[in-house]
Parts: C-alpha cells; sequence; structure tokens
C-alpha cells in the first residue's frame, strides 16, 4: 500500500531522507514493523513514493541506531529489541525525572508553572472524564513525562530525556495494549502532580521512582508474541 510522505509545514529545512526517516521510526513505534519484518530498499521507495536514495539514507542512520541490520543480497531486517540497552536507558530517565522532581518541588525561578497546570487539566480529572483511547494515553504519557522534565528548565536535561523516550518509546507503547495499565497510569500521575504542587519533594521522587520501576519490570516481560498481538490490534483500529 502507498503512503505518502507530508512534511511538517514548520520543518521546511527537512530534507527527504528526513522524512523516510521520521515514517520509518513511526511504524516501528506503532508495530508496523516489528523485530524480524524484512523488507527491501524498493518495497520501501514504492510504499513511501520517494527514491531509493533518501530510503538507503534513513535506513543507514537507522542501523546505525540500532533499528535495522542489512542482509547480504536480500535486503533489511528489523533488530530484536536490546533489553540490556533498555535497562540502561531506564536507569538514565529514572536519574533525569527525579531529578527534575526534585527542582520542581524547590520552586526555583526556570520552573514553568504553566507546563505543569497543563499536565493537570489532564489527568487530575475525576473517572468518568478519563480518556479510553490506548494510543492517546501513550502520546499523553510520554508527554507526562517530557513535560516534567522540561518544566525543571534545565534545557540540556531535557534535550537528553527527549532522546532517551526516542529510544524507550516502543517498549512503554506496549504498556498501553492493557486496560489496567492505563487506569494506573492515571492514578500514579495524579499523586506525583500532586505531590509536586504541594512541594513535597521527598514523596514525588518516591511515587516517580515507583513508577517508573513498575514500567521498567514490565519491560523485562516483552515477548515477540505480545508485539504481534499489538500489531494486529493496531491493523485494527
Amino acid at each position: 500500500m502507498h503512503t505518502a510522505l507530508i512534511r511538517p509545514a514548520s520543518a521546511p529545512h527537512r530534507s527527504r531522507a528526513d522524512d523516510v526517516y521520521a515514517q520509518l521510526k513511526q511504524d516501528v513505534a506503532e508495530f508496523k514493523l516489528v523485530p524480524g519484518d524484512r523488507f527491501t530498499e524498493n518495497e520501501l521507495s514504492e510504499r513511501l513514493g520517494v527514491s531509493r536514495t533518501p530510503v538507503r539514507q534513513a535506513l543507514f542512520r537507522l542501523q546505525q541506531e540500532g533499528y535495522v541490520e542489512v542482509l547480504f543480497r536480500s535486503g533489511w531486517r528489523v533488530l530484536p529489541f536490546d533489553f540490556d540497552q533498555f535497562e540502561q536507558l531506564y536507569d538514565l530517565r529514572m536519574v533525569l525525572e527525579t531529578t527534575a522532581a526534585q527542582r520542581l518541588c524547590a520552586d526555583g525561578d526556570r520552573v514553568d508553572r504553566v507546563l505543569l497546570d497543563e499536565l493537570a487539566a489532564f489527568w487530575l480529572v475525576p473517572a468518568a472524564g478519563r480518556s479510553t483511547d490506548m494510543v492517546e494515553v501513550s502520546q499523553r504519557d510520554e508527554a507526562f513525562h517530557c513535560s516534567l522534565v522540561a518544566a525543571a528548565g534545565n534545557a540540556k536535561m531535557a534535550r537528553v530525556h527527549r532522546d532517551v523516550t526516542d529510544r524507550i518509546r516502543i517498549i512503554r507503547r506496549l504498556d498501553f495494549t492493557k486496560q489496567a495499565r492505563i487506569d494506573a497510569t492515571y492514578d500514579e500521575h495524579a499523586k506525583i502532580l500532586k505531590a509536586i504542587r504541594a512541594k513535597r519533594g521527598d514523596q514525588a521522587v518516591m511515587l516517580l521512582r515507583a513508577h517508573i520501576e513498575t514500567s521498567q519490570a514490565e519491560v523485562r516481560k516483552i515477548t515477540l508474541h505480545q508485539v504481534h498481538v499489538a500489531r494486529q490490534g493496531g491493523a485494527a483500529r
């Protein structure tokens, strides 16, 4: 099936290879490409409506980042998950987010209260007002954690955290294939936000640490079967 690439109006400087790279990363995050999938440059070129040159450039970039590998005379393959790398990324995420929580509670001059208010508007709602859309909650969950770090006012920390978030996106989205995890995420985010707004630093860090550790523990249980089930669920949407 042909998939037209749409270049965002806000990014006129992006190359065609950048667009292909972004689309393939999205395909991985949405389980349209899963570990073990094989494909050729010609197949991608036809599907995306571009020449092979930007496709090849995008694939080499993804290869450097550990998403795909080139197969001798038989195209490309999506690599299996590197769980050791995910563990390391989760450890880094823990340091960044708990540090941000401490700074938010210290109420420094650089804290962005508007960002925190925007988070509260979505997460601090009655049960009847909660979203049940798994894709939306997954995206909002990612935005919650990125916004917490960004609100702390350290742009370098926020940039590193965004890179970590990008690398663990597919794993975290598997969490939101279960309704129980969606409900728990609302409850846990609400408690974290309330602690931060009350400037209870130790409690906020404890809650955030437990929240991340729960997600990290789920990562260790992921199977390829779950990934394929998630792909089937996405195709049915």
